[in-house]
């Protein structure tokens, strides 16, 4: 980790003055479970980092929102921030930051596309530890750096990746898709939920994630990745 320590506060924009506080940032709680026994829950891991970290984030991208697109109703804001603060977005800006090298996990766990859950905890976890070491001046500065473009990306708000695949099949006289639920795994107070969705006639994908939700929506996203190319 101190080797690297450089590089990634070069890609983070900050010099921090505790370098623990990014460590600890890094630090899945699968990296713990089997020497954590007695711990208090989120002791040690960047869980407690990442709930922090998700208010920051949800505050600065609301405030954006509100710059970028000055006429729209709080409908529309509210669909583009569900967007923006989910577990996809998250992932795609640690990828972008070169989160995954970084974060300590169980053996034999990779923060890869295979593993979005831990990169979007991960990038969370270090916009709270932004957020404790530099203010929020400082964590803003980052979430805006990597946040506005995907903004302004969007000219009509997204839709719920769960709503856009049910259109899809509706709209081609297919079933509702299916969704179930694969595996749960993890401790109570953070439990990671394997999801599968299926739409009638192409192959079924799975997302990962802290609530059924969350992981449906990742597997939705997920599916809907790859339909336009399965139907031509």
């Amino acid at each position: 980790m101190a080797a690297g320590v450089s590089a990634l506060e070069n890609l983070l924009g900050h010099t921090f003055a505790d370098p623990e506080i990014l460590e600890l940032a890094l630090t899945h709680r699968g990296s713990l479970e089997a020497s954590a026994k007695g711990k208090r829950p989120g002791q040690s891991t960047n869980e407690r980092l990442e709930f922090l970290g998700d208010r920051v984030l949800g505050l600065v991208v609301a405030e954006g929102l509100l710059r970028v697109y000055p006429d729209e109703n709080e409908g529309a804001l509210a669909t583009r921030l569900a967007a923006l603060v989910s577990a996809s977005t998250l992932a795609k800006v640690a990828e972008e930051v070169g989160l995954g090298p970084h974060i300590k996990m169980a053996p034999g766990q990779q923060a890869d596309a295979f593993e979005s859950a831990i990169l979007a905890d991960a990038c969370e976890a270090v916009i709270g530890a932004l957020y404790l070491d530099g203010g929020l001046g400082v964590a803003a500065r980052f979430i805006t750096l990597r946040w506005e473009p995907l903004m302004r990306a969007e000219i009509v708000p997204p839709k719920d990746p769960k709503t856009a695949l049910q259109e899809w099949a509706q709209g081609r006289g297919l079933p509702l898709p299916a969704y179930k639920v694969i595996s749960e795994s993890g401790p109570a107070h953070a439990p990671e939920f394997t999801v599968s969705a299926r739409v009638e006639g192409f192959p079924e994908h799975t997302g990962k994630g802290r609530t059924k939700r969350h992981a449906e929506q990742v597997a939705a996203t997920a599916l809907l990745d790859i339909l336009p190319r399965t139907s031509q």
